[in-house]
């Protein structure tokens, strides 16, 4: 296999960082670098800056850790939400999602992943014990475990239930199995997935 040539370092290493991101290999990323070039200095600069900014300058929120330009995200400081349920999932790209919907009106708690043994990820590693101390506080009804369909997430729905059983006047319950088994919950069609928040029933039902 012949390695690609380079007119420049500079340009080579651009390929490199580029050629980092997900999904991202060094076809894809070369023409990338080369769009930059191609356009004005001041786009490309500011290109560069809003990147720099958001890595410096955003926060995660310190009650459910979603991305937050503040301290308090924008969901759970509105006063409208239904603060006595919990909705539970992996990362913000689900957040998003079920946002979507605009069939959940609740509150979130982003885990940061899933109980993962072969790419040691434990429970310790998870925002698991942060959310029970969250609902052992809080006036919290009902926690609505929407994790994806796969081993990891039904592992990981688990976990969380036997956690939180000892607790009295809490329900716990699960999204609807509309999304298909062993499917990634960022990738349903917001028809589906809003049915699944919907239609969600008591763990272990």
């Amino acid at each position: 296999m012949l390695t690609q040539q380079y007119p420049s370092r500079l340009l080579e290493q651009a390929v490199g960082e580029f050629s980092r991101l997900p999904g991202i290999g060094r076809k894809t990323a070369l023409r990338l670098v080369l769009h930059m070039l191609r356009q004005p200095a001041d786009d490309v600069e500011r290109f560069a800056n809003t990147l720099a900014t958001m890595k410096r300058e955003v926060r995660f929120c310190r009650q459910c850790h979603n991305i937050s330009d503040t301290d308090l995200c924008s969901i759970c400081s509105d006063p409208r939400r239904d603060a006595a349920t919990i909705c539970v999932v992996e990362n913000v790209q689900d957040v998003m999602a079920i946002e979507n919907t605009q069939q959940y009106n609740g509150l979130y708690h982003v885990l940061g992943g899933v109980i993962s043994p072969m790419d040691g990820i434990g429970p310790a590693d998870l925002e698991i014990d942060s959310l029970v101390q969250r609902v052992t506080q809080a006036d919290i009804s009902e926690v609505i475990l929407a994790l994806s369909p796969t081993m990891e997430g039904d592992t990981t729905n688990f976990f969380i239930y036997r956690k939180l059983a000892p607790l009295q006047d809490i329900r716990v319950s699960v999204i609807a199995r509309g999304i298909s088994v062993g499917g990634e919950l960022e990738y349903a069609d917001e028809v589906t997935l809003g049915r699944s928040i919907l239609n969600r029933t008591p763990f272990g039902q």
